[in-house]
């Protein structure tokens, strides 16, 4: 069975299961395009969904839609994300309402998710549309003492409420500070660290509650709707590490002070990327979206088999070349799994799907499975059809569209044979600028052409 490192726990461990795990995931703000920083997560969830699935686990995701309450980035740098105008703003220049624009980008991330092979989860509550679950479950805070209101309408989490505040993120209460971004504590707070349950309003996003009209906070949609559609006790909750706190500390206290119990049982979180060593991140203008690697002339699952060339716990590099490497070995990989259809059918290569199985149950460890998977595509002792069967039973995992090539006709284009066999006599001859000129000239016909050790393919 899976096992993974729970971050509150500080260590691997096994997830449990007999037939269902239930999985919250903390889903996109839908007020801009998801970089391929951000789709690094969702992968995460899909890889282990997959996984879990392999070993006949049903699998129960939810993953919200955060369309208000956290829509930008929140200038106070308490994470509360209270500046709805500039969304509204946003939306008004471009000649929408902020519902209008919040479903744009919601169906241009749902697009993305397809594009990367993500099986839709069974439930994608949307923030707005959830409303009425957050006043009650505030109402109940406010009930049993873990919520106080304030004259403006406002209502807080009374954190010191909750004595185990800190165990997800290791930020303890009597080592917090307040953020030095902040001038001056909120008057409105009891304690500094106190965050917002509900903000008064009447703009657009604004409902009526029993403390006035207004929107709720960012972290309080996630508890309502994961206890909603999930349950009062549930098995995972992923999400990116920069949401280990506050969101992820201030969620788990919001719904063990509503329970009365602890409801997650295990924290999963994946690690940042950098693109060409840099913070993805629009303040620093550095942002990759899967639409400008499919506009260079790339796979978008080269995106996510770049992905798992590295364990979702590791801070990943990625490179317009670490792209182009990850494209060329999907287009590889699909070439000759179709070769290999051709070939009398044979069993599985058990052996080799044992390790690659035992990699993926290993805290994920795709890295070691894709080195198997090369060392199973080498070795002249395995039948083709072997190589086909194992291939295609792990693409189940890795989603890579390993038998899209299977039956296809392989047609070149005019002059393209005899440029590959220039370059074919190039490569022998040892003359590499050739080599490469003449790749380009095949890639500008739209045939791409990869090396192996036996020999040049071409897709």
């Amino acid at each position: 069975m899976l096992r993974i490192y729970d971050t509150r726990a500080r260590q691997v461990e096994e997830i449990e299961a007999d037939r269902a795990v239930r999985m919250y995931t903390c889903g996109p703000t839908v007020y801009r395009h998801a970089h391929v920083g951000n789709l690094r997560t969702y992968v995460l969830s899909d890889l282990i969904r997959r996984v879990l699935e392999r070993r006949r686990v049903r699998v129960v995701a939810c993953r919200n839609i955060t369309d208000v309450g956290h829509l930008v980035e929140d200038p106070s740098g308490d994470g509360e994300g209270t500046d709805e105008d500039k969304v509204v703003a946003q939306a008004r220049a471009e000649g929408r309402s902020a519902r209008e624009l919040a479903r744009f980008y919601e169906d241009a991330f749902v697009a993305d998710t397809a594009a990367l092979n993500l099986r839709p989860p069974e439930h994608a509550p949307r923030a707005s549309e959830t409303v009425d679950l957050m006043i009650e479950l505030i109402a109940q805070l406010v009930e049993r003492g873990h919520a106080y209101t304030v004259p403006d309408g406002s209502v807080f989490f009374d954190v010191q409420s909750f004595p185990s505040y800190g165990e997800v993120s290791g930020n303890r209460l009597d080592a917090l500070r307040p953020a030095h971004r902040i001038e001056a504590v909120d008057p409105r707070k009891r304690f500094h660290a106190d965050w917002a349950l509900w903000k008064p309003g009447d703009g657009e996003l604004t409902w009526d509650a029993p403390w006035g009209r207004g929107f709720p906070g960012w972290h309080v949609e996630c508890s309502a709707m994961s206890l909603r559609f999930l349950g009062p006790r549930f098995d995972l909750h992923t999400g990116g590490i920069d949401l280990r706190f506050p969101h992820h500390e201030d969620e788990r206290a919001q719904s063990n002070a509503a329970t009365g119990h602890e409801v997650v049982r295990h924290w999963v979180h994946g690690e940042h990327l950098l693109f060409d060593g840099r913070k993805m991140a629009k303040s620093t203008g550095n942002v990759v979206l899967l639409s400008d690697v499919v506009a260079a002339g790339l796979d978008p699952l080269a995106v996510r088999l770049a992905f798992l060339e590295h364990r979702y716990r590791q801070q990943l590099n990625l490179t317009w070349d670490t792209l182009r490497a990850a494209d060329r070995t999907v287009r590889r990989w699909r070439a000759r799994v179709a070769e290999w259809s051709e070939s009398p059918s044979a069993p599985m290569a058990t052996a080799y799907a044992e390790r690659v199985e035992a990699a993926f149950d290993d805290d994920l460890d795709t890295p070691s499975a894709l080195r198997i998977l090369r060392e199973l595509e080498r070795d002249e002792s395995v039948a083709p059809g072997a190589k086909l069967e194992t291939f295609l039973h792990l693409d189940q995992v890795l989603a890579l569209d390993l038998s899209s090539e299977i039956g296809k006709p392989r047609v070149l284009p005019p002059g393209a044979a005899e440029l590959l066999a220039a370059r074919e006599r190039a490569r022998e001859g040892g003359d590499w600028a050739a080599s490469d000129r003449l790749r380009d000239e095949l890639a500008e016909m739209g045939v791409r052409v990869s090396d192996t050790p036996e020999g040049q393919i071409w897709a």
